[in-house]
């Protein structure tokens, strides 16, 4: 039986403006059906305790433990459906082909929705020889100059883009920047993502990031230029801090 995780991130955008992994789900998929378990992770008691985290409507137990044989409402309303009109475009946007299931959707699209306060990413996976490869839309690109945002119009697939740890964040004091060959700065990787990565920008040198895709506008902000970074880490083990830990084990 394979497993596929995906973690939900919530936003505090009431005073720190801070990224909070609180979620796990858990897909154990075999050839008949797929199995879905729901789990608060440590990430939502601190965020709780720093940030007021309120409990999802759909999951309102912070200790309960929850199964069902069906995708839950919570993440299957983040899925375009098959009978839209326009989920070939969708999809291509996200780079993805036609026959993705939900979970692959979910995986690149963040689970985007205009209103309201979280995002869905996908377990960060370590290979054997220690390298990983994870994809991301931009974050924080309607925040550059505007030199920025035109060379962010310039982009082209398969371009290669420097990574840099940007040590003064005036938000988070530590993020990871995303930067054209040209030396433009043009936004960030998200934030929930932010210590893993740097683990690996700092243990190894092997690391590059280059672009997947560029959706024009009026594409949705959240999903303007699609990027993958890869790296290797040596002795971190990604999402394995407290917050990753399940409330129930």
């Amino acid at each position: 039986m394979t497993t596929r995780t995906l973690f939900l991130a919530w936003q505090d955008r009431e005073v720190s403006r801070q990224w909070f992994p609180v979620g796990q789900l858990d897909v154990d998929m075999d050839v008949e059906s797929a199995r879905y378990r729901f789990r608060y992770i440590n990430g939502a008691r601190r965020a709780q305790e720093e940030a007021k985290f309120p409990l999802l409507i759909d999951f309102p137990d912070l200790d309960a433990d929850y199964r069902a044989n069906e995708l839950f409402p919570l993440f299957r309303n983040r899925v375009i459906a098959k009978g839209r009109p326009d989920r070939s475009d969708y999809l291509r946007d996200l780079d993805l082909g036609e026959d993705a299931d939900p979970i692959e959707i979910l995986s690149v699209n963040g689970g985007y929705r205009a209103t309201d306060v979280y995002e869905v990413f996908p377990k960060l996976v370590q290979h054997e020889d220690g390298s990983f490869a994870c994809r991301f839309f931009l974050h924080g690109w309607r925040y550059v100059n505007a030199g920025a945002q035109e060379r962010i119009e310039e982009l082209q697939r398969n371009e290669e883009l420097y990574v840099t740890l940007e040590l003064t964040n005036p938000v988070t004091r530590i993020a990871v920047q995303i930067q054209t060959t040209d030396y433009h700065m043009i936004g960030w990787a998200p934030r929930y993502l932010m210590a893993d990565l740097a683990a690996a920008m700092v243990e190894s040198p092997r690391y590059s990031a280059q672009v997947i895709r560029v959706n024009p506008l009026p594409a949705p902000s959240r999903q303007r230029v699609l990027i993958e970074m890869r790296g290797h880490w040596n002795e971190h083990k990604p999402m394995e801090s407290d917050d990753y830990e399940p409330v129930i084990p």
